[in-house]
This record gives structure tokens, sequence and C-alpha cells, in this order.
């Protein structure tokens, strides 16, 4: 019986030793649809975009993309996966946001430069200045031709 009780003891004696170890962080990092950056959910199957966490929709089956711990201090309480630090730093958008053609950050930060290293203009969109602040270097071809200027040079109306 003294034996059994010095099995016991060590058995719950290793048992607190391994809960009080840190636990590894769990790598949250996943690719969302249309090959953006998103959040992995516990399942560890579900992957969503990294605009959808802390929007107060829950997205996860158990809802930890809403968790205080996750969303308690915008952005500095996200993943940095997650984050796009604007030119003004006090700015910020969702990584799934930065080169995404719209114009997120304000003052194009997300969509030029180096900051953001966007690739050109891909085939559904056309290369100009915008003259409307929603874009940057870019505008969808679909506004191509629709009789409203869009392009500083007119091109979305004569070239495009």
């Amino acid at each position: 019986s003294v034996v059994a009780l010095l099995i016991l003891v060590a058995v719950l004696a290793s048992g607190l030793a391994l809960a009080l170890l840190p636990r590894a962080p769990v790598n949250r990092l996943c690719t969302a649809p249309n090959n953006k950056t998103g959040f992995l959910c516990d399942d560890r199957v579900t992957c969503v975009p990294a605009s959808w966490v802390c929007d107060s929709i829950s997205n996860c089956r158990n809802g930890e993309d809403e968790q205080e711990q996750l969303c308690g201090d915008l952005p500095h309480s996200l993943p940095g996966h997650l984050v796009f630090y604007c030119r003004s730093h006090r700015s910020w958008v969702y990584a799934d946001q930065r080169c995404n053609g719209m114009n997120d950050c304000g003052d194009c930060s997300d969509e030029t430069g180096s900051l953001a290293a966007c690739p050109p203009c891909g085939q559904d969109w056309w290369s100009c200045s915008p003259v409307h602040y929603e874009f940057c270097s870019c505008i969808p071809r679909r506004l191509c031709r629709d009789g409203i200027q869009h392009c500083l040079g007119w091109s979305d109306e004569f070239l495009c």
C-alpha cells in the first residue's frame, strides 16, 4: 500500500509538472480563399479570412475568432500575421486587405510602395493614376469604357 501511495504521488507530481510547463503557442496562420492570409480555427481545418476575425460574427465552430483574448486590444492582441500597419503606424488594416486594389489605409500604403510589396495590376485591373480616392494605382476593368472618368488621363475610357 505504501508503494501504491508513492506511485500515486509520483503520477500526480508529474501530471502537475506537465501542466505547469509552458505550452507552445498554436500556429494560427493559414491560407484562406483567394490565396489570402487567414486565421486557423481550433478544428485545424477551417481557415477564416483575416478580416473576418473580431468582426462580431463567429466563423469558427467554437467562436475562437471572436474571443476576448484575441479581440480585446485591437490590433495589439491579434497575431502579427493578421495585421498590416499602414505608413502612418496609427492606422492598420487586416492583412487580407493588403494588395486588394482598394485604398484601405487611406494613403495607399496598403497598395503601393515597399511596405505593401504588391504585384502589378492583375488581369482584372487597369493600371493608371485614379482620380477616385478608393483606388490607388489600378482600377477594376469593369469600370473601363463606362462613360465616367476614373483615370487622370481618361485612359480608362479610351485605351482600356
